[in-house]
């Protein structure tokens, strides 16, 4: 099987449902996936034409759909045409709405609420941006502080972490550059190294040069070895656990990361205590 198309229908825009395959998709690296998106589907008929689109093809249907008729529809049609289907909200709304003894207001496209939780969040993702690659001198006000060298994923774990509410420093370790003096004086709990395999840094490197025509020394093996050993001698100056990145997630790596912090901060409230 060459490709397998992930089929995501909503009667919004269909973000939820993509933030669900995107993981998925996570869990099957070797796996070529092509994405198809169905938004603001309405009627029954919306339904029907997207449905004739996947009839034949490997196809995973993932649906967010509010009303129930339109969630009904859905399931028979997919069925009928033998797809692998996915509904993400009617048996978690069906769930909550017995459990709570209250029913669902069924809106389509209706918006989390603009708690703290949110404003937390906002906060979170403008910190990881005006403190990104070392910028600025947040290291203090930071819950997380990420060292490692360029390309080790730095910038999108802190606007990832940055949505789960986490404020996220970075710093990059540069061969013949001291790291900020204030990285000495963070809390050592908050920081977390991150390193990577030489080879796959060299390749992620080498698609960089090719785009941005950049400096050839730059996916230079000789020259990350050098550059891969100085950052590890920077983390055991620090102290802190190191994760390798190779192979994961953003979202496997980040949870790992928090993992890490709330564990060694506990530790560290606890001796101090």
């Amino acid at each position: 099987m060459s490709h397998v198309e992930l089929h995501i229908v909503s009667d919004s825009t269909g973000e939820t449902a993509q933030r669900l395959v995107q993981a998925l998709e996570a869990q099957f690296p070797e796996q070529e996936f092509i994405e198809i998106r169905h938004p603001r589907v309405e009627t029954v008929g919306d339904l029907q034409l997207a449905v004739e689109r996947m009839k034949g093809r490997a196809t995973v249907v993932v649906y967010t759909l509010v009303e129930p008729e339109l969630r009904d529809q859905m399931r028979t049609l997919c069925r009928s045409a033998k797809l692998h289907y996915c509904d993400l909200l009617g048996h978690p709304i069906e769930a909550v709405a017995r459990v709570s003894g209250r029913a669902a207001k069924m809106t389509p496209g209706a918006r989390p609420p603009l708690n703290d939780a949110y404003f937390r969040r906002m906060s979170a993702i403008e910190f990881a941006v005006k403190y990104d690659d070392g910028v600025g001198t947040g290291l203090a006000q930071a819950d997380i502080v990420l060292v490692g060298v360029s390309r080790t994923s730095k910038t999108p774990l802190s606007i990832y972490l940055g949505y789960l509410g986490y404020k996220t420093a970075n710093v990059p370790l540069v061969k013949g550059i001291d790291p900020p003096p204030e990285l000495f004086t963070v809390e050592p709990w908050k920081i977390v190294g991150l390193t990577i395999d030489a080879q796959r840094l060299s390749e992620i490197r080498g698609e960089r040069i090719r785009w941005m025509r950049g400096d050839r020394r730059y996916a230079s093996l000789v020259e990350i070895y050098e550059e891969l050993d100085y950052a590890s001698q920077v983390h055991r100056r620090l102290g802190c656990p190191v994760l390798e990145v190779s192979e994961l997630s953003i979202e496997e790596i980040s949870h790992r990361i928090i993992r890490l912090v709330e564990q060694r901060g506990a530790e560290a409230k606890t001796a101090t205590a």
